[in-house]
């Protein structure tokens, strides 16, 4: 069985542009791996008292915020790019 490929360009909002092409996408990419790894590692620590025990108030929110919030930019990007190939494969739909 072959396959065969098509190359499809994909019209982006401008404000997806503009946020990839931002310094912000920059730090969102750094956090991506600490969102993985260290976040989740940091609010065990913090669990058992091990990582800045007087700043636990902090600390744990904050893990919170980079293990939930950081992939939600990535599903709104890819949500877009998502929709619109489907637009662009089912012009009926269109």
């Amino acid at each position: 069985m072959t396959s065969t490929s098509q190359k499809i360009t994909i019209d982006v909002n401008s404000k997806l542009v503009w946020f990839a092409r931002s310094p912000l996408y920059v730090v969102v990419s750094a956090l991506t791996g600490v969102s993985v790894s260290f976040a989740p590692l940091f609010l065990y620590w913090s669990g058992k008292g091990k990582f800045f025990p007087d700043y636990g108030r902090v600390i744990v929110p904050l893990c919170f915020a980079v293990i939930y919030v950081v992939p939600l930019f990535y599903f709104v990007i890819g949500q877009r790019v998502a929709s619109e190939l489907r637009r662009l494969l089912d012009p009926a739909k269109g």
